[in-house]
């Protein structure tokens, strides 16, 4: 069965150190590349993840791999619904996959025409056509600035708005089209990825509930380590990175950031850093896997005596 390539898959190996007999929890099984690695290495999988479609997937893993792997359909911040209590080795790959980007009807990409959906759960909440009808100018601030991160935000909240109702917020194309027209001529051409992808990624971000979600799993993803069990994170832009990093930092006993230097703004040690700068691929990995390039991984072990 063929999959998407994982992402630093070597250097996840390496700091999870998966041995025979472990139970490991895949918290976004996507297209399954990383729960293969850590089933050839010995452990025993459990996967979630609320795309159906990723649910269809995980049921070839299960005829083939038996009773070593289990999957439930979840959202990953609802790992406390597992009945499975404590994993050795906890991994996350934050957003979007490769399978959800490639298939055209799912609307996160422009590369082709679609309906503007971008819902990582099809089956829940509204498609962003609705959404980019219905929101709020705040809630549309949020997404293009705050997680687009997009230099020219009030062109682009300002063109969404004036654009209801006439079906440019409907489809991939058209809402492409509207959000590269907003912008300023030398904003499109000095731009070294297409103009609307930035305001693409915060509206997806925002759909789903993506950063909020990672900060309702991380605690969660901690707790069900058991004593010497080790989490490992790949997040692909700074936004769930800093997340990552922040909460990673406090577990550590470590100031969060350089400034924060005050004994209240540091929490009792309960983990080992293992990655003290994210890890990132090789020139090799990108040339045979450009997704890899912008990833981001960090990884913890929990302390096996906890004071």
């Amino acid at each position: 069965m063929s999959s998407h390539l994982p992402v630093l898959p070597q250097e996840v190996l390496s700091l999870l150190e998966p041995k025979a007999g472990e139970l490991f929890l895949d918290a976004t099984f996507g297209g399954g590349g990383h729960t293969r690695l850590f089933l050839e290495s010995g452990v025993d999988v459990v996967a979630i993840d609320r795309d159906p479609e990723a649910e269809v997937r995980a049921s070839l893993y299960k005829e083939e791999w038996g009773d070593r792997f289990e999957f439930f359909r979840l959202n990953f911040d609802q790992i406390d619904q597992l009945p499975q209590e404590r994993f050795d080795g906890i991994f996350l790959d934050i957003g979007v996959s490769s399978f959800q980007l490639d298939e055209a009807e799912r609307g996160f990409s422009f590369r082709s025409d679609a309906p503007a959906d971008m819902r990582m759960d099809p089956d829940s909440g509204i498609p962003a056509s609705q959404w980019l009808e219905e929101a709020s100018e705040q809630e549309l601030i949020e997404a293009v600035r705050n997680y687009g991160e997009e230099r020219e935000w009030r062109r682009v909240v300002r063109a969404i708005i004036a654009a209801r109702g006439s079906g440019k917020l409907g489809r991939t194309a058209s809402l492409a089209e509207l959000v590269a027209s907003a912008k300023t001529a030398r904003a499109r051409r000095e731009s070294r990825i297409h103009p609307a992808t930035k305001t693409f990624q915060g509206i997806r971000i925002a759909l789903n509930d993506e950063l909020g979600a990672l900060e309702r799993l991380l605690p969660k993803a901690f707790e069900k380590l058991n004593p010497g069990g080790r989490l490992a994170v790949i997040s692909f832009h700074s936004l769930e990175d800093r997340i990552v990093k922040r909460y990673f930092r406090q577990l550590c006993g470590q100031p969060v950031d350089a400034r924060d230097h005050t004994p209240q703004q540091l929490r009792e040690k309960v983990a080992d850093a293992l990655t003290n700068r994210p890890v990132r691929a090789t020139a090799e990995e990108i040339e045979k896997n450009p997704r890899s390039r912008s990833a981001r991984l960090r990884a913890i072990q929990k302390l096996e005596v906890i004071s």
